[in-house]
Formats: C-alpha cells, sequence, structure tokens
C-alpha cells in the first residue's frame, strides 16, 4: 500500500542512545541541547522543584538536575527557561482524528501549539468504511509525525454486529496481524459490552490476541447498569473506560482496577462530576486519566486540545500537577510506556512545554523530542500534507438519486394520529433518551410537529449503493425553519444521516453529500446554507485545519440560524446512530433500542 515517507527521523530506540545518555549525565559528551533555570514539574513525585535544568540528547533527556554547565559544550543549544515551567508535553489518551474532520497530519498542526505532544488515537471510523486498509493509512501517516501518534487497533467493527451494517468487517485475525504493526499499542474502545460479558468468540479473540502481545485493551461500557453486566465486562479484559458519567461510574471502574478516562470533548463534558470522585471521595488520582474522545476541528483551532482539558481540570478543584498527572504519566504508565515518555526524567523523549503559568497552563513554547515545534501558539515547524490514495475517496454510494419520498413514513392504514417512538438528544451528553411523541398523520403519511420539536431523522446507506432509507423522529436540535442537515460522519457505520423539517431538503441534502464525496451540508428551501467536504472516506477533509473550522463556523452559523441552540450540535448529530450507546439510536437496520440491543419500530 502505498505511503508517505516519514518527514521527521523517528524517535531512536533507548538501547541504541542509553550510552550517550550516560555519557552526557556525567558530563563526558556535550548535550545538544539545555534548557536553563526552569521549575520542574516533576509528576513521579508530585512537586515543582526550582532551579532545574535539562540537558537533552538523541531527542530524549539525559540529565535532569540543579545544574546542567557540565553538559554544555561547543555547539550545544542553550535555552534559558527564564524561571518559568517545564511541564511534560500533554497526552490524549483516547481520542478519534476523524471527528476533528480532518487528517492525522492536520490534527497534529492543530494541537502542538496547545501542547499536546502525545496521541493514543483509534481510527475505527475509517475501519468502518474501509476495513484494514483504512486503519493502515492513519497507521503509516501517523509515523510521520514530529509528536507521537500511536494507533489502537480498531476492536469492534461493526460496534453492533446484527444491529447494523458497516462498509468493513474486522475479527480476531485481522486484529491478530495488526497487532504486529509497530505503531499499534493496543486495542481501541472494546463497545460491544455486551458480546463480553455473554463470552461472544469474536471479542474473547479480539481481547486474547491483544494480552498476547502484551499491549492495552482499551474499555467502552455505555450502560447506567453497574451490576453483573458490568462486573463480567470488567473480568472480560478491558483495562480503562471512558464512557461513564457519574461519579459513581468513575469509583465504580477504579474500583475494579480499571482506569476510569475522564473526557473533555467538544460536546462531552463528563470531567466534573466524575472528578468528585477524587476530590470530593478521596480516591487515587493516579487511576484517572483526562481524554478528549471526539474534538471538533473549531474546538481545536479556537479553544484548544488537552490544555483545555488540564485547565477546566483545574478548575474543578484539582491541584494543578495532579491533573498534569492525569495527562501526562497516568497515560504512559496505562500504555506501558512509562519508560518512553509521560514525564521530564532521564530516558524518556524530550517531549516537553515551557510554561508561564501553571494554574492556567499558559504554555509560552512546545518541544517534542528536543525540536521546538511551537512557540506563542503558533507552529515553528512545518508538517508536510499526507496523500492518502485513490482508493480513499469516492467512498460515498447512493445507488441512486433519492427523492422527497424515500423519507416518507407510511401511517398504519385508518390512523388520523399515531404513537410514535422519538430519539431525544441530550445536549453536552452523549447518551439519548427514548421519548415517544403523538404526531398526526395527513394522506396516510406521519408529519412531523415542528412546534413541539420533532423532526424527522433517516439513515441512508452509502457503503454498497442499496438506495436504502431507513426513516424515523427526533427531538432536541430546535429547528423552527424548513432545512435538513445530512452527514456521512455517522459514528461508527459511518452511512449518512439526514435531519430535517422538510423532505424536500432531506432529499437534496443527501444528493449533495452523494455528488462531493462526503461530509456535512446544511440546505433550506432548496439553498445551500454550509458545506463542509470531507472526500477521505466521507470522514475526513484534505484541507487545513484553519480552512475547515472556518467552514465548520459557517455551517454552525447555518444550524443556529435554522432555530438550533444546541452546543456543537453538529457533533450531536453525527452520533445519532452510535448503537452502542443507550437509549435510543438509528442504523440501517431501523430504530434500535440499546437498552435491549434490540430492532423496534417506529410506533409504539
Amino acid at each position: 500500500m502505498p505511503s508517505a515517507k516519514p518527514s521527521f527521523a523517528p524517535p531512536k530506540p533507548w538501547t541504541e542512545c542509553a550510552r550517550d545518555l550516560v555519557n552526557v549525565a556525567m558530563g563526558r559528551k556535550p548535550a545538544e541541547m539545555v534548557v536553563r533555570n526552569g521549575k520542574w514539574v516533576n509528576v513521579h513525585s508530585g512537586e515543582v522543584i526550582p532551579a532545574t535544568d535539562l540537558a537533552i540528547i538523541d531527542g530524549r533527556f539525559a540529565y535532569c538536575g540543579p545544574d546542567a554547565s557540565h553538559c554544555i559544550g561547543e555547539g550545544t543549544r542553550v535555552v534559558d527557561a527564564r524561571g518559568r515551567y517545564l511541564v511534560p508535553g500533554l497526552c490524549d489518551a483516547h481520542m478519534h482524528v476523524e471527528s476533528g474532520m480532518v487528517t492525522v497530519t492536520e490534527f497534529t498542526r492543530a494541537v502542538v501549539p496547545h501542547g499536546t505532544t502525545s496521541m493514543f488515537v483509534d481510527p475505527h471510523e475509517i475501519a468502518n468504511v474501509l476495513g484494514l486498509s483504512g486503519v493502515r493509512m492513519m497507521h503509516d501517516e501517523a509515523e510521520a509525525m514530529p509528536v507521537n501518534v500511536f494507533v489502537q487497533m480498531p476492536s469492534c467493527v461493526p460496534s453492533a454486529p446484527g444491529l447494523e451494517h458497516a462498509g468493513a468487517s474486522l475479527g480476531p485475525h485481522e486484529i491478530a496481524e495488526a497487532m504486529a504493526w509497530p505503531n499499534i499499542v493496543g486495542l481501541g474502545e472494546v463497545m460491544n459490552f455486551p458480546g463480553v460479558a455473554a463470552n461472544d468468540q469474536t471479542m474473547v479473540g479480539a481481547i486474547e490476541a491483544t494480552v498476547k502481545a502484551g499491549k492495552t485493551v482499551g474499555g467502552h461500557y455505555a450502560s447506567p447498569d453497574l451490576g453483573l453486566a458490568f462486573h463480567g465486562y470488567v473480568a472480560g479484559g478491558p483495562e480503562d473506560d471512558h464512557e461513564g458519567t457519574r461519579a459513581d461510574d468513575a469509583i465504580a471502574r477504579v474500583r475494579q482496577g480499571m482506569k476510569a478516562m475522564l473526557r473533555l470533548g467538544s460536546a462531552w463534558y463528563d470531567v466534573a462530576e466524575q472528578i468528585k470522585a477524587v476530590t470530593e471521595q478521596g480516591l487515587d488520582p493516579r487511576n484517572f486519566i483526562l481524554c478528549t474522545d471526539d474534538s471538533h476541528s473549531g474546538t481545536l483551532v479556537k479553544e484548544g486540545h488537552m490544555d483545555r482539558v488540564v485547565r477546566h481540570a483545574i478548575q474543578q478543584g484539582l491541584a494543578p500537577v495532579t491533573a498534569i498527572q492525569m495527562a501526562t504519566l497516568n497515560t504512559a504508565q496505562h500504555f506501558r510506556m512509562e519508560r518512553e515518555m509521560g514525564s521530564i526524567t532521564p530516558g524518556r523523549r524530550a517531549d516537553f512545554l515551557i510554561v508561564s503559568n501553571l494554574a492556567e497552563l499558559a504554555i509560552d513554547e512546545v518541544y517534542g523530542r528536543g525540536v521546538q515545534l511551537a512557540k506563542g501558539g503558533k507552529l515553528t515547524v512545518e508538517i508536510p500534507p499526507y496523500d492518502y490514495p485513490a482508493e480513499a475517496k469516492n467512498t460515498v454510494r447512493l445507488g441512486k438519486e433519492l427523492l422527497p419520498d424515500d423519507f416518507v413514513i407510511p401511517a398504519p392504514k385508518g390512523k388520523a394520529e399515531v404513537d410514535v417512538r422519538v430519539i431525544g438528544v441530550i445536549e453536552n451528553q452523549a447518551p439519548t433518551r427514548a421519548l415517544e411523541a403523538r404526531l398526526p398523520v395527513s394522506g396516510g403519511i406521519v408529519e412531523m410537529d415542528r412546534p413541539n420539536d420533532v423532526c424527522q431523522i433517516a439513515l441512508v446507506e452509502r457503503h454498497r449503493a442499496t438506495g436504502q432509507v431507513a426513516n424515523a423522529f427526533v427531538s432536541g436540535f430546535g429547528y423552527t425553519q424548513d432545512c435538513a442537515m445530512a452527514s456521512t460522519v455517522a459514528h461508527d457505520s459511518h452511512h449518512m444521516i439526514v435531519v430535517g423539517t422538510n423532505r424536500e431538503d432531506m432529499a437534496i441534502a443527501a444528493n449533495r453529500l452523494g455528488e462531493v464525496g462526503g461530509g456535512v451540508v446544511m440546505i433550506s428551501k432548496g439553498e445551500e446554507l454550509a458545506l463542509v467536504e470531507m472526500p477521505i472516506a466521507g470522514l475526513m477533509s484534505d484541507e487545513r485545519a484553519e480552512i475547515v473550522a472556518a467552514k465548520a463556523d459557517i455551517l454552525g452559523a447555518a444550524m443556529r440560524e435554522m432555530g438550533c441552540t444546541l452546543n456543537n450540535a453538529y457533533m450531536q448529530h453525527s452520533l445519532l446512530a452510535l448503537v452502542v450507546i443507550p437509549e435510543l439510536r438509528i442504523s440501517d437496520v431501523g430504530l434500535v433500542d440499546v437498552r435491549t440491543f434490540e430492532k423496534v419500530d417506529v410506533f409504539v
């Protein structure tokens, strides 16, 4: 498979530079770089140590101590920290690059100025479209980055077998094959939690292959039930979980030996409640990890990445050093990479930040492997674009031109009104509610109820050109105008989700994405209000992050113009087909009650 050659030298293995590290520490060889007069944020001891110097060679720390003058020689670059804080580079323990609407390269360009130097990415979005070859594309691109972008092999493709049909299927054989790739660090979130608890052979095989490879098994237990199903899931092998929303969720996971991952993404605000397990209940913070899960391009460009999460955690009452531990050392240890990263200590990769205000995490400079990558919030290196092969494009196959009639929901014969199931969006959370509504019938067709915020949702099959459309109802977007929004980002099987207040605009929106090869579009009364093209697997743009963010801003403004007041409504839209998170979702087979993992009828 064609892939670009790395533009930055990969870090030397510790075994190849250990002698140099010792010689620099002993003063027998000059360092390549020395940072002087900093306040060392030591995440191992929990201290902030003043008057510290760092000596670096081969992209690794060789000496961390009170005076590195013995490490300075001819050719050594000396940086004066001027009493500022020396902080380990931040790690995102769980995230999906595709949710940023951009490639790994563009995601990296966006987050490095915010202090992120390590990411653990689960490319299960592209895996659901292109299978193992898609994972390999992102794996190879990740290796070309100037920071650490590690890949977790997607575990559930499709996420819910029998309840959805993705563009590809992966099993234990493919997972075992990927475990031998150089940049794979573990198994991505195991979303089929009923399958784990039931000893499903596909899940057992995937977890077994990961454990045999000595790598980390990621978790995803998206249920409030902490009874036997939860205990069975933990016994099956997952080592972390990011789906908790309550303090009790975090406590239960930590008590069972899991790491509680607390996420603050563009639309998920799950840190504040769960961190009370530490700040109020006194649990050991070393078992808690901060992550983002899903970050929209606009969030990355305007608000930040892991720096935003750390600041938020500090605002919830954590000591700054504790919050930083949760975004550095805790993550590295969890992925069995403590010897490589996560702290400013000898032998580790020289990924660090120079910070002028610790409580506010004001990042002045960012270094990766001993090279300055950003200063003053701007990149100081150029990261070349990465070319995806032709097979990654033109993946939106509708099979026909869609018509308004494709979005009709016929009523049962003789009914003047009907009771229907409605997907209820919950602002700033991934779960939905299973609601019911009474809707009018006109000419044998069930009508929407715009005044009561009930509009239509459709799942359009786009992998195999079947022309199939599954229709249902959704509430929570607040649209007050004639409009429709369509997106080929439709976690996790990534068909096409169309939400609209009239069927004519729904058809136009769906066909438009077929024309451009994927993305997200807003149509009102036949007019295109906003379009973000995502030609790579219908998931990612090939444009710069700031350009994508600007287009996403136009999309957000269009949604608000149509009456939507949800925070980051696009992210909420894209999760409506995620049939592994309760309560009610839509897939290509129809409505799915995720509490029982059963297909249900639109009509009550």
